[in-house]
Order: C-alpha cells, then structure tokens, then sequence
C-alpha cells in the first residue's frame, strides 16, 4: 500500500549570514549551529513522503517574517508560515495586513512568540498581549503556543479567554523526557486539552530526551499521555528539524512517530500525519512553479 501523505508541521531555517541565531550556544547545541535552507530540508522531507510544510518563525526580529514569507513564495514544499509580530504593540491588526501584503504572504498561517523565554509566567494573560492576540484571531490565523510546563496553566487561561482563537501547543509543552516524570506537565495539558480552541503538535520529544540514548519507549509515556488529551483530530506531526538533529534524523523522527501512534488505526494516523494540520492551518499544497525562481532554499533577503 502506498503511506499516506505527510505535511511536517514544524520545522525552521536559518541563514547565519543573514543574522546570528542568539540562541544556539554552548556544547550541546554546536552541531546545529550553522546554516539550514530550504536546499536542505527537501531531500529529506520528500524522502519521508512529506509533501507539504509548516515554516516556523525562530527569533523575534520583525525582519524574519517577510524573509520567511518570501521562501515560501518561492518553494513548491512550503505550504505555510507561523512568523512573529509583535503582540504588545499598539497596531497589530496593521501589522498583518501588511504582513499579507507582501510576497508569499498569502502562505501566513499562524504567529508565534517565544513565551518560554519570557520571565513572567503569566506572560500570555498582559492586557496588551490579551489584546493582540484577538488581533491575531480576528485575522483568521492561529497562534502557536511555545510554552515551558509550569506556563501552560497561563496558556489554558488565555484560551479560555479567547475561544475565537486556536492556539497550537508546539513541542507538546516541552515535557521532561529526559527526567521520565510526567508531573506536573501531564495535569496541565489535560487541562489545556479540555479546551476544544486547542491543538497540539507531536514534535520536538526527541530533543527533550537524553539526545545519545533515547528510544521511542522513552517517549511512549508522552505521546500516549498527548494522544489521550487530545485524539488524533487535535494532534498533527512536526519534525522541528533542524533542531530534531541534536538527537535523531528526519526519517527517524518520523519513524518514531508513525511507532508511537500505532494504535490509532487507519484514520487516526491520517489525521496526525496531515489532516489536522491542512484543516488548522488551511493549507493548500504548493503549485509547482514554472517561472525562474531563486534556487529552493536561498535567503530573498539580505542585511545590509
């Protein structure tokens, strides 16, 4: 039988000549500092069968979303964009607009902001960032949640606030994989999870994992306590490569994925591989374009 059609949810690129990434320092995260296009990520991901694909903002510079959006106009893999916008500022809805505006902006499907960064777990619940995300929702977009497990009470208060708008769990709340304790981080998601504004993505255990010893057992305890929250209709599939890289392989990834959700049948799989994140996301495969386009994978945009 042929496998069905995945759309990877997650993942990201970088160009160290456009601008450094701040956050790969250290040891641990050497082997992923450097540059990853989209000329690498498309040998890999059609390998897997992957046939769509969800770009992830990684630094909270206005100037990256439009770069992104631009990569997107230009690819046949990249079906979506989760950027960054400020959220506390005054404009956000103006900010959108413009954001859609631009080359490839039709390709904006969500906006994301590194709350785990923040230090005020309550981050989320600001009346300014309250504020902005109606922004968000009244656009139509979603908004990923990238959130540490002692900020998801703060996030399962802002998506009851807001109903009119989905919010999308990446990484599933960062679980300690690598400590093998579930709580509190199992209680919370429930809670998020009881949600129905709410989805999460199957992506980034492996990193949270011990990178040299993982095996998919150690990651079984966390997907099945994701699978139970949330079904396989509120669940979709990410790589988060580059990053994933610090521990496993695109395929390997996938492979643990298609591992851990082999007890949801036929239609469940579906769901998690590509259908949840079509529906959320309203993505529509990329047309094979047959104008001269930049080569897949080179920066539109460079710095001055």
């Amino acid at each position: 039988m042929t496998p069905p059609p995945v759309i990877d949810a997650h993942h990201h690129v970088w160009d160290l000549a456009v601008r450094d990434q701040e956050w790969i320092t250290g040891e641990e995260l050497a082997p992923i500092r450097r540059t990853f296009t989209l000329a690498d990520l498309e040998p890999e991901a059609r390998a897997a069968g992957v046939v769509a694909t969800v770009l992830v903002q990684t630094v909270t510079v206005a100037e990256e979303t439009p770069e992104l959006l631009a990569l997107a106009d230009h690819s046949t893999l990249v079906a979506g964009v989760v950027g960054w916008t400020d959220l506390t500022a005054p404009d956000v809805a103006g900010t959108l607009a413009a954001l859609r505006a631009l080359p490839g902006g039709g390709r904006l499907v969500g906006i994301r902001h590194q709350v785990q960064g923040e230090d005020d777990p309550e981050w989320l619940l600001r009346p300014d960032v309250l504020r902005g995300l109606r922004a968000v929702a009244a656009a139509g977009l979603v908004y990923d949640l990238i959130v540490l497990p002692h900020q998801l009470p703060a996030a399962t208060r802002a998506a009851a606030l807001l109903p009119e708008l989905t919010f999308v769990l990446d990484h599933a709340g960062k679980p300690p994989v690598a400590t093998r304790s579930t709580h509190p981080w199992a209680d919370r998601l429930r809670a998020l999870a009881a949600l129905p504004n709410t989805v999460c993505k199957l992506s980034g255990l492996v990193t949270e994992a011990d990178p040299r010893t993982w095996t998919v057992e150690d990651l079984r305890p966390y997907a099945d306590t994701v699978i139970e929250a949330f079904g396989p209709d509120r669940l979709m599939f990410g790589s988060d490569w580059p990053v994933c890289r610090l521990a496993a392989g695109y395929a390997e990834v996938l492979d643990a994925l298609r591992e851990l959700t082999g007890g949801l049948g036929e239609d469940g799989r579906r769901s998690v591989l590509a259908g949840t994140a079509r529906r959320v996301y309203g993505l529509r495969e990329p047309s094979v374009r047959t104008r001269a386009v930049r080569r897949a994978g080179a920066w539109p945009l460079r710095q001055a």
